[in-house]
């Protein structure tokens, strides 16, 4: 997969375990809820949240898989075919940003961890922010040749994302605007979520260049937990298929794992440590996972 980005179009620490006497106490266990996404149809793509063993709406978001859910689970934002950038939130659309590059399924846009920010590629290698209510100007964040599937850590300061030749992954330190190339990547497919410190990304690495595919947001893959410091890759002890995988704000990491009847989410603390076992719904088995809500 080689993405054309086009220029010139309009608006766009490795987790460290706490000491005992500073440890703070542990989160609660997970309830099950999610977003998920599934191409509905004639409708296009959906975003649908689980949450009390029921599933309903968050947005439509039409053919096009340039999308993204809040990590509240309550808004959905997208890309349009003809390259607008809107949000849907309180049972209401809106537009608040237009002359994006529409029709590229990789260019997805972001969230920030308080689900109050949207971030975007805006032409071929700058990755801009705007407040998803629409008040304010967008923002530069800063500039990358990563603009693929972009993913936000959740301390605020990284975004990053692979290239339209999906042969390199930067990391977009939005404090300085400058992006670094991470180190262990040939080839590259998806960027999931970063750790909350910005120093790890789950990813997918395909296993030659003949399967980049197209750029859409995968179903599900092999998740692959990389160092961009260092190229150390971690792997994931958890048993089973692995098809995906994401961070949590407060550290822990989600592995989705297959299975026959529904697929399963292994929820591991910043060691390694398997801490909870939750069985998806089965109406969710060949959806994609967006979001693990706490």
């Amino acid at each position: 997969m080689k993405i054309r980005v086009a220029a010139g179009v309009a608006f766009g620490a490795v987790l460290v375990a706490p000491s005992a006497a500073s440890a703070a106490p542990a989160a609660p266990e997970l309830s099950g809820a999610a977003v998920y996404a599934a191409y509905a149809g004639s409708t296009g793509n959906q975003l649908s949240r689980y949450q009390g063993g029921k599933w309903s709406t968050v947005a439509t978001t039409g053919t096009m898989p340039q999308y993204a859910a809040s990590p509240d689970g309550r808004k959905a934002a997208w890309v349009t075919q003809t390259g607008r950038l809107q949000v849907r939130q309180g049972g209401k659309t809106t537009t608040i940003v237009s002359g994006l590059q529409g029709g590229t399924p990789c260019l997805t846009p972001v969230w920030s961890a308080d689900s109050t920010q949207v971030a975007y590629p805006q032409g071929s290698d700058t990755i801009m922010s705007v407040k998803a209510d629409g008040t304010g100007a967008p923002r530069k964040l800063g500039r990358s040749q990563g603009v693929c599937h972009l993913a936000w850590s959740a301390d605020g300061r990284y975004v990053a994302g692979y290239t339209g030749e999906a042969d390199a992954l930067y990391r977009l330190d939005v404090k300085t605007g400058k992006a670094a190339p991470a180190k262990g990547v040939k080839w590259i497919t998806h960027v999931q979520s970063l750790s909350p410190n910005g120093r790890n990304a789950v990813v997918q690495f395909p296993a030659n260049p003949d399967m980049l595919g197209d750029g859409s947001w995968p179903t599900a893959f092999k998740p692959v937990v990389l160092d961009m410091v260092t190229g150390k890759k971690r792997p994931l002890a958890v048993k089973g298929k692995l098809i995906g995988a994401l961070y949590l704000a407060d550290g822990r990491l989600v592995v989705r794992v297959a299975g026959d009847d529904h697929n399963t989410l292994v929820v591991l603390d910043g060691a390694g440590k398997e801490l909870q076992r939750i069985a998806e719904p089965a109406k969710a088995k060949k959806q994609a996972l967006l979001q693990v809500l706490p």
